[in-house]
């Protein structure tokens, strides 16, 4: 997608709609139009914001833009968590990032433009193929690595990595997305690095310490999400039911397990074992990174297994653990 043609001190605006008139229509301009977008449909929803696709004059290209409601936001939000998501996003430029553009703020409304993932979330295309072959799945988490990798050496951490963030270009590549819970200025100060204290995220992929309610390493943290990502791209499920705290509590504490089907390779649940571990044994990203099953060859037999020995779930067959949690 092409870059936005945006000064450095261009990116954040304060407007309100325009006195300017359509010649033909006679009247009044959006907000907005006066800044070259036109909105098309909605492809998200919550309880205080919208995200409807747009066309973009100014980038000649489709964007995302998210569209919060000042009335309906709670205020903390709008207060804390909002500022600091746009200061976190605006200094972010990389292949596996969903891509700042600009920030649109009225009376009413703050509009945050954002490059447009045509291809949908992960958890899109893991519902629609029950799982995701390690060769595809390989690729994909080596992209989100790499995004977590490149925020964090930025002092920057997610705190919310889950299938739903992770988006899809029109190439099929990862793209990590919605900021809301980041945190900037996160990188450690003579070795020490800061702790948070708030729980972010959602259940099913909060690390234990999290879960506990302690102070936690947010780096950590995004780890051991990133972990649960890769267990649902291969198994198609999630590693811990959510459903009932104190279970969920246990469940993390506990060495992972792993179904029979679908057939994943040795090394893959190795990997998946070292991220889903305690604190004091968790890897770190330079080992994810150096781990044998991310430079496997896509060839390799250990990938082919679920061709040769796994029948093709039925497109019908529900999941044993319903991934789209919030």
């Amino acid at each position: 997608m092409p870059g936005p043609d945006v000064r450095t001190n261009d990116n954040v605006s304060t407007a309100e709609p325009t006195t300017a008139v359509h010649n033909a229509a006679d009247r009044k301009l959006t907000v907005l139009e006066t800044h070259g977008y036109v909105l098309g449909r909605t492809i998200g929803s919550g309880s205080y914001a919208t995200v409807k696709v747009a066309t973009s004059e100014r980038h000649n290209c489709n964007v995302a833009i998210k569209i919060i409601s000042k009335f309906q936001a709670p205020g903390d939000y709008l207060k804390k968590f909002l500022p600091r998501e746009i200061e976190v996003v605006k200094g972010l430029k990389h292949e596996n990032l969903i891509r700042f553009l600009q920030a649109i703020e009225t009376t009413h409304r703050v509009y945050i433009v954002m490059e447009y993932a045509e291809n949908g979330s992960l958890l899109d295309m893991i519902r629609k193929e029950q799982h995701i072959d390690e060769p595809r799945g390989r690729r994909w988490f080596r992209q989100l690595v790499a995004a977590v990798d490149y925020c964090h050496e930025r002092g920057v951490v997610h705190r919310d990595i889950k299938c739903e963030n992770l988006l899809m270009d029109t190439g099929l590549n990862i793209k990590l997305s919605d900021f809301g819970f980041a945190r900037g200025h996160m990188k450690p100060k003579n070795g020490v690095y800061a702790l948070s204290e708030t729980f972010c995220g959602s259940y099913a992929y909060a690390s234990p310490e999290i879960l506990k309610g302690v102070p936690y390493r947010p780096q950590d943290s995004d780890i051991w999400s990133t972990g649960v990502v890769l267990y649902a791209i291969v198994y198609g499920r999630l590693p811990f039911d959510d459903t009932n705290y104190n279970q969920l509590l246990k469940q993390v504490q506990n060495k992972v397990t792993f179904p029979r089907e679908p057939k994943v390779s040795s090394d893959c649940k190795k990997l998946i074992t070292k991220i889903l571990a305690p604190l004091k044994v968790r890897v770190k990203i330079p080992q994810i990174l150096a781990d044998p099953w991310l430079h496997a060859r896509a060839q390799h037999s250990d990938d082919l297994v679920q061709a040769q020995e796994n029948p093709q779930y039925s497109r019908d067959e529900n999941l044993s653990v319903n991934i789209g949690t919030t």
